[in-house]
Protein backbone atom coordinates (compact mmCIF):
# COMPACT_ATOMS: atom_id res chain seq x y z
CA UNK A 1 0.00 0.00 0.00
CA UNK A 2 1.34 3.05 -0.41
CA UNK A 3 -0.31 7.02 -0.21
CA UNK A 4 0.41 9.99 -2.19
CA UNK A 5 3.24 12.28 -1.18
CA UNK A 6 0.52 14.82 0.43
CA UNK A 7 -0.61 12.09 2.38
CA UNK A 8 -0.45 12.73 5.78
CA UNK A 9 1.18 9.58 7.48
CA UNK A 10 2.15 8.84 11.29
CA UNK A 11 5.85 9.59 11.78
CA UNK A 12 8.80 6.63 12.20
CA UNK A 13 8.79 6.68 16.15
CA UNK A 14 12.81 4.94 16.24
CA UNK A 15 14.74 4.27 19.31
CA UNK A 16 18.12 3.01 20.29
CA UNK A 17 18.99 0.46 22.60
CA UNK A 18 21.01 2.46 25.63
CA UNK A 19 23.84 0.33 25.84
CA UNK A 20 24.34 0.73 22.24
CA UNK A 21 26.56 4.02 23.77
CA UNK A 22 28.33 1.98 26.18
CA UNK A 23 28.50 2.85 29.54
CA UNK A 24 28.35 6.67 30.15
CA UNK A 25 27.22 8.83 33.06
CA UNK A 26 23.39 9.31 32.90
CA UNK A 27 23.33 12.50 31.79
CA UNK A 28 25.40 12.40 29.09
CA UNK A 29 23.48 9.07 27.93
CA UNK A 30 20.49 11.27 27.95
CA UNK A 31 22.31 14.32 26.00
CA UNK A 32 23.50 11.27 23.34
CA UNK A 33 19.98 9.66 22.61
CA UNK A 34 18.83 13.35 22.21
CA UNK A 35 21.04 14.39 19.79
CA UNK A 36 20.05 11.43 17.53
CA UNK A 37 16.75 12.38 17.99
CA UNK A 38 15.38 9.70 19.69
CA UNK A 39 12.22 9.35 21.23
CA UNK A 40 12.52 6.33 23.29
CA UNK A 41 14.76 3.82 24.33
CA UNK A 42 15.07 0.37 25.59
CA UNK A 43 17.39 -0.11 28.82
CA UNK A 44 19.31 -2.30 29.86
CA UNK A 45 19.40 -0.80 33.35
CA UNK A 46 22.39 -3.55 34.25
CA UNK A 47 24.59 -3.02 31.08
CA UNK A 48 24.05 0.95 31.36
CA UNK A 49 24.40 1.43 34.66
CA UNK A 50 26.22 -1.59 36.61
CA UNK A 51 27.71 0.49 39.15
CA UNK A 52 23.96 1.23 40.27
CA UNK A 53 22.53 -2.53 39.80
CA UNK A 54 25.91 -4.74 40.46
CA UNK A 55 23.68 -7.38 40.64
CA UNK A 56 19.67 -8.06 40.01
CA UNK A 57 18.94 -8.01 43.58
CA UNK A 58 20.21 -4.51 44.31
CA UNK A 59 17.21 -3.48 42.29
CA UNK A 60 15.06 -1.04 44.12
CA UNK A 61 11.86 0.99 43.73
CA UNK A 62 14.68 3.88 44.29
CA UNK A 63 16.83 2.71 41.81
CA UNK A 64 13.71 2.55 39.17
CA UNK A 65 12.09 5.75 40.25
CA UNK A 66 15.42 7.15 39.92
CA UNK A 67 16.11 6.61 36.13
CA UNK A 68 12.68 6.46 35.04
CA UNK A 69 12.57 10.22 36.44
CA UNK A 70 15.62 11.09 34.94
CA UNK A 71 14.64 9.60 31.28
CA UNK A 72 10.88 11.30 32.23
CA UNK A 73 12.67 15.08 32.46
CA UNK A 74 14.15 14.53 29.64
CA UNK A 75 11.29 13.78 27.59
CA UNK A 76 12.58 10.46 26.61
CA UNK A 77 10.25 7.08 27.02
CA UNK A 78 11.29 3.30 28.14
CA UNK A 79 10.02 1.61 25.64
CA UNK A 80 11.53 -1.66 26.68
CA UNK A 81 13.12 -2.55 29.87
CA UNK A 82 15.51 -5.08 28.74
CA UNK A 83 16.07 -7.83 31.24
CA UNK A 84 17.58 -10.53 29.03
CA UNK A 85 18.78 -13.72 31.14
CA UNK A 86 18.41 -17.28 30.20
CA UNK A 87 14.91 -18.32 31.61
CA UNK A 88 15.58 -22.29 30.89
CA UNK A 89 19.12 -22.44 31.87
CA UNK A 90 20.36 -25.91 32.62
CA UNK A 91 21.42 -25.44 36.29
CA UNK A 92 18.33 -24.57 38.69
CA UNK A 93 20.00 -22.50 40.62
CA UNK A 94 20.48 -19.92 37.52
CA UNK A 95 17.50 -20.89 36.10
CA UNK A 96 15.90 -19.10 39.54
CA UNK A 97 17.71 -16.42 39.80
CA UNK A 98 17.23 -15.78 36.23
CA UNK A 99 13.67 -15.50 36.55
CA UNK A 100 13.80 -13.65 39.96
CA UNK A 101 15.47 -10.85 38.23
CA UNK A 102 12.92 -10.91 35.14
CA UNK A 103 9.93 -10.84 38.29
CA UNK A 104 12.14 -7.72 39.98
CA UNK A 105 11.98 -6.08 36.68
CA UNK A 106 8.46 -6.60 36.38
CA UNK A 107 7.54 -5.27 39.58
CA UNK A 108 9.40 -2.26 39.31
CA UNK A 109 8.44 -1.60 35.22
CA UNK A 110 5.94 1.26 36.35
CA UNK A 111 9.20 3.02 38.48
CA UNK A 112 10.59 2.76 35.29
CA UNK A 113 7.91 4.71 33.02
CA UNK A 114 7.97 1.38 30.62
CA UNK A 115 5.23 -1.00 30.79
CA UNK A 116 7.43 -4.24 28.81
CA UNK A 117 9.63 -5.72 30.27
CA UNK A 118 11.90 -8.12 27.54
CA UNK A 119 13.91 -11.06 27.03
CA UNK A 120 14.95 -13.81 24.78
CA UNK A 121 14.47 -17.25 25.57
CA UNK A 122 18.15 -18.33 26.34
CA UNK A 123 19.50 -21.74 25.87
CA UNK A 124 19.16 -25.31 27.72
CA UNK A 125 22.78 -25.79 27.64
CA UNK A 126 25.97 -22.84 27.42
CA UNK A 127 25.42 -21.12 24.71
CA UNK A 128 24.43 -22.95 21.44
CA UNK A 129 23.34 -26.85 21.53
CA UNK A 130 21.05 -28.81 19.32
CA UNK A 131 19.07 -29.77 22.23
CA UNK A 132 17.68 -26.00 22.10
CA UNK A 133 14.97 -27.50 19.12
CA UNK A 134 13.67 -30.33 20.65
CA UNK A 135 10.29 -30.48 22.26
CA UNK A 136 11.57 -30.73 25.52
CA UNK A 137 13.31 -27.18 25.12
CA UNK A 138 10.61 -25.62 24.04
CA UNK A 139 8.05 -26.82 26.76
CA UNK A 140 10.91 -25.64 28.83
CA UNK A 141 10.25 -22.04 27.44
CA UNK A 142 5.95 -22.50 28.17
CA UNK A 143 6.71 -23.35 31.65
CA UNK A 144 8.96 -20.42 31.85
CA UNK A 145 6.96 -17.62 30.55
CA UNK A 146 3.64 -19.01 31.89
CA UNK A 147 5.74 -17.99 35.33
CA UNK A 148 6.68 -14.49 34.29
CA UNK A 149 3.28 -13.92 32.37
CA UNK A 150 1.60 -14.60 35.58
CA UNK A 151 3.81 -12.36 37.65
CA UNK A 152 3.36 -9.62 35.01
CA UNK A 153 -0.55 -9.71 35.31
CA UNK A 154 -0.48 -9.23 38.86
CA UNK A 155 1.88 -6.11 38.32
CA UNK A 156 -0.16 -4.95 35.42
CA UNK A 157 3.14 -5.14 33.02
CA UNK A 158 3.61 -7.05 30.06
CA UNK A 159 6.31 -9.57 29.05
CA UNK A 160 7.78 -8.67 25.82
CA UNK A 161 9.62 -12.28 23.82
CA UNK A 162 12.26 -12.30 21.29
CA UNK A 163 12.25 -15.12 18.84
CA UNK A 164 15.78 -15.51 17.71
CA UNK A 165 18.09 -18.29 15.74
CA UNK A 166 19.64 -21.36 17.83
CA UNK A 167 17.11 -20.60 20.66
CA UNK A 168 14.01 -22.99 21.29
CA UNK A 169 12.04 -19.62 20.14
CA UNK A 170 13.81 -19.39 16.44
CA UNK A 171 11.04 -19.15 14.14
CA UNK A 172 7.47 -17.21 14.10
CA UNK A 173 5.66 -19.99 13.25
CA UNK A 174 7.05 -21.02 17.26
CA UNK A 175 6.23 -17.86 18.64
CA UNK A 176 2.63 -18.18 17.50
CA UNK A 177 2.49 -21.45 19.44
CA UNK A 178 3.91 -19.85 22.80
CA UNK A 179 1.01 -16.98 21.84
CA UNK A 180 -1.92 -19.72 21.76
CA UNK A 181 -0.28 -22.04 24.69
CA UNK A 182 -0.08 -18.90 26.94
CA UNK A 183 -3.48 -16.76 25.78
CA UNK A 184 -2.82 -13.71 27.68
CA UNK A 185 -2.53 -9.77 26.59
CA UNK A 186 0.43 -9.88 29.33
CA UNK A 187 2.53 -11.52 26.98
CA UNK A 188 3.77 -9.78 23.37
CA UNK A 189 6.45 -10.64 20.88
CA UNK A 190 9.32 -8.13 20.18
CA UNK A 191 10.44 -8.60 16.47
CA UNK A 192 13.56 -8.43 15.14
CA UNK A 193 13.60 -10.09 11.53
CA UNK A 194 17.18 -10.16 11.69
CA UNK A 195 17.25 -13.13 14.26
CA UNK A 196 15.18 -14.81 12.58
CA UNK A 197 17.38 -15.21 9.57
CA UNK A 198 20.02 -18.41 9.02
CA UNK A 199 22.51 -19.72 6.51
CA UNK A 200 19.26 -21.82 5.77
CA UNK A 201 16.44 -19.20 5.00
CA UNK A 202 18.66 -16.03 3.71
CA UNK A 203 17.32 -17.27 0.17
CA UNK A 204 13.89 -17.28 1.30
CA UNK A 205 13.85 -13.55 3.59
CA UNK A 206 10.83 -12.51 1.94
CA UNK A 207 8.45 -15.44 2.68
CA UNK A 208 10.46 -15.61 6.63
CA UNK A 209 9.34 -11.62 7.06
CA UNK A 210 5.86 -12.11 5.12
CA UNK A 211 5.24 -14.95 7.74
CA UNK A 212 6.44 -13.01 10.91
CA UNK A 213 4.21 -10.23 10.25
CA UNK A 214 1.17 -12.21 9.21
CA UNK A 215 1.24 -14.88 12.07
CA UNK A 216 2.55 -12.44 14.96
CA UNK A 217 0.18 -9.08 13.43
CA UNK A 218 -0.92 -7.33 16.28
CA UNK A 219 0.96 -8.84 18.94
CA UNK A 220 4.13 -7.28 18.03
CA UNK A 221 4.53 -4.91 20.65
CA UNK A 222 8.05 -3.52 19.58
CA UNK A 223 10.39 -3.75 16.41
CA UNK A 224 13.68 -3.92 16.46
CA UNK A 225 15.42 -2.44 13.86
CA UNK A 226 18.96 -4.64 12.59
CA UNK A 227 20.45 -5.33 9.29
CA UNK A 228 22.52 -8.52 8.37
CA UNK A 229 24.76 -10.22 5.98
CA UNK A 230 25.46 -13.94 4.90
CA UNK A 231 29.43 -14.11 5.26
CA UNK A 232 31.05 -17.27 4.69
CA UNK A 233 27.77 -18.89 5.40
CA UNK A 234 27.56 -17.42 8.43
CA UNK A 235 24.98 -14.77 9.63
CA UNK A 236 26.70 -11.75 10.39
CA UNK A 237 24.73 -8.88 12.37
CA UNK A 238 25.48 -5.42 10.59
CA UNK A 239 23.81 -2.00 11.32
CA UNK A 240 20.94 -1.32 9.30
CA UNK A 241 21.55 -0.40 5.53
CA UNK A 242 24.58 -2.59 5.45
CA UNK A 243 23.49 -5.78 5.20
CA UNK A 244 21.00 -7.42 3.02
CA UNK A 245 17.54 -7.00 5.12
CA UNK A 246 15.01 -5.71 2.94
CA UNK A 247 13.41 -3.40 5.43
CA UNK A 248 10.51 -2.17 3.84
CA UNK A 249 7.88 -4.97 4.46
CA UNK A 250 8.45 -3.64 7.77
CA UNK A 251 8.65 -0.22 7.92
CA UNK A 252 4.89 -0.95 5.83
CA UNK A 253 3.64 -2.94 8.35
CA UNK A 254 5.03 0.15 10.90
CA UNK A 255 3.95 2.66 8.85
CA UNK A 256 0.40 1.39 7.63
CA UNK A 257 -0.64 -1.75 9.93
CA UNK A 258 0.86 -0.32 13.17
CA UNK A 259 0.97 3.07 13.38
CA UNK A 260 3.09 4.78 15.85
CA UNK A 261 4.52 1.43 17.25
CA UNK A 262 7.54 1.97 18.12
CA UNK A 263 11.43 0.98 16.47
CA UNK A 264 14.13 0.61 18.47
CA UNK A 265 17.45 0.68 16.73
CA UNK A 266 19.75 -2.24 17.48
CA UNK A 267 23.67 -3.46 17.14
CA UNK A 268 24.43 -0.03 15.54
CA UNK A 269 27.47 1.63 16.85
CA UNK A 270 27.45 5.39 17.46
CA UNK A 271 29.37 5.78 14.33
CA UNK A 272 26.29 4.02 12.13
CA UNK A 273 23.93 5.93 13.78
CA UNK A 274 23.26 8.69 11.55
CA UNK A 275 23.34 7.16 8.41
CA UNK A 276 21.13 4.18 9.74
CA UNK A 277 18.92 6.93 11.25
CA UNK A 278 18.51 8.60 7.63
CA UNK A 279 18.64 4.93 5.59
CA UNK A 280 15.31 4.10 7.77
CA UNK A 281 13.67 7.46 7.44
CA UNK A 282 14.34 7.36 3.55
CA UNK A 283 12.98 3.85 3.22
CA UNK A 284 10.06 5.01 5.37
CA UNK A 285 9.37 8.23 3.41
CA UNK A 286 9.40 5.88 0.27
CA UNK A 287 7.25 2.77 1.35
Amino acid sequence: MNQSPSASYPPLHLGVRAHDFGVLPLEELLARVKHYGFTHVQLAVRKSFPDSVPKAAGLSPGTAQYFGNAFRRAGIHITVLGCYVNIIAPDPVQRAEALDSFAAHLRLARDFGASLVGTETGSVGAGYTKDNFTVEAYQAVVRAVRTMVDEAERFGATVGIEAGQNHPLHSAPLARKLLEAIPSNNLQIILDCANLMSPDNSARQAEVVAEALNLLGNRIAVVHLKDYKLDNGKIVIVPPGQGELDFRPILRYMKYERPHIHGILESTPESHMADSIAYLKQLYEEV
